[in-house]
């Protein structure tokens, strides 16, 4: 029986994880090993994704915690290096773009283990971003490439990637949304909330370039408290973004904004109900742009570039420009105001990545 290693390091690689690992169990080819490096640890960023998903207790945690990206990266590295050498896998599953898929990819590739890269492929252009890096040095070592849309193809051959390696997928986010979808809608986290539905917006920063400043984080603050004139805005905090308005004495400005609810991070099902029922989100993110995408929300993408450009192209995404955050609050209205009118759904958006990702795995190793 093949053994598949999965590594789920935070936040943003559990909701990706998990379809893939349900897939595979059902299986019996391959046993699906779920490895947890311990990057995203705090109970709201990690404990409570692997409950709603109905993932089991990982396999093996690393626990390497927090750091630097040199300082995490290497503690990954060396971590998971040990951890091949005990129990060699067939194929090491990283997904997405954070700095334990890097260090994974590396630590086992130079043990002369398969990688399979899921989220292949997405670029930014712009490598000021820690993402970015761990992106391309990631795509450049792996296997096998699991994209999502037809951009992502288009940036790997461009970077000489053959043909051979790649396999357009789809978006396995969008696979863990259908398969959690019952529950999504029974929570009703906004009447919770006393929250009118879609009549109310999302807010999510985390980000370095928005929230590790003082200029930055509070010229942001300072927007989405004038965008919450107009739409009040929900805006679940990420521990980081916290940490820094704390540090930069920024917590009074936001307590005085009563149209701005300020609440601690939230499991992945609480969650995706508030953005379900929302009219409009502003977000940093990279998963919520595709996810809003597919439900037909209206996005804000608070960066000067997206590596998910293909959701700008279905018309769900507009990107607002860091440097004059005076103009968020019209782009707001006009996003809200726009609705649902003329999104289209990428192709292969269909909640049946995960299906299609386990026929290329059994391919790859047979």
């Amino acid at each position: 029986m093949k053994s598949i290693h999965l590594i789920a390091g935070a936040r943003p690689n559990f909701m990706k994880v998990a379809p893939l690992w349900h897939a595979l169990n059902k299986e019996t080819w391959c046993k699906p090993v779920l490895v947890h490096t311990g990057q995203h640890y705090d109970a709201m960023m990690s404990d409570v994704f692997f409950s709603d998903l109905g993932l089991p207790a990982p396999d093996f945690h690393l626990g390497v915690g927090s750091g630097s990206h040199a300082q995490q990266t290497a503690a990954v590295m060396t971590a998971y290096e040990e951890l091949c050498r005990q129990t060699a896998p067939d194929n090491v599953v990283v997904v997405g773009d954070v700095n334990s898929t890097m260090a994974c990819a590396i630590a086992a590739k130079k043990l002369h283990l398969q990688v399979s890269h899921l989220e292949a492929g997405l670029r930014s252009f712009d490598r000021t971003m820690p993402e970015e890096i761990n992106r391309l040095l990631t795509d450049a070592i792996s296997d096998l490439l699991w994209t999502p849309s037809p951009d992502a193809d288009e940036n790997l051959a461009r970077e000489g990637i053959p043909a051979s390696r790649i396999d357009r997928v789809g978006n396995i986010m969008i696979d863990s949304l259908v398969m959690m979808q019952g529950a999504i809608e029974k929570a009703e986290i906004a009447k919770r909330l006393g929250l009118e539905k879609k009549n109310y917006g999302v807010v999510t920063l985390h980000r370095p370039i928005n929230v590790d400043t003082v200029d930055a984080l509070d010229a942001a603050l300072s927007a989405i408290i004038e965008v919450s004139s107009s739409l009040p805005l929900v805006f679940p905090m990420h521990p980081r973004t916290k940490a820094r308005v704390e540090e930069f004495g920024l917590t009074k400005k936001l307590q005085q904004a009563a149209t701005v609810k300020v609440c601690s991070p939230l499991g992945y099902v609480d969650f995706m109900s508030l953005l379900s029922d929302c009219a409009l989100v502003i977000t940093d993110s990279g998963g919520i742009q595709e996810e809003t995408c597919y439900l037909g929300i209206p996005c804000i993408t608070v960066r000067e570039s997206t590596e998910r450009p293909v959701t700008v192209a279905s018309g769900s995404n507009r990107l607002a420009q860091m440097t004059d955050l005076t103009n968020l609050a019209p782009q707001v209205v006009s996003a809200w105001k726009s609705g649902h009118a003329g999104r289209t759904i990428p192709d292969r958006w269909d909640g049946k990545t995960a299906d299609r990702i386990v026929a290329s795995l059994k391919r790859a190793l047979s």
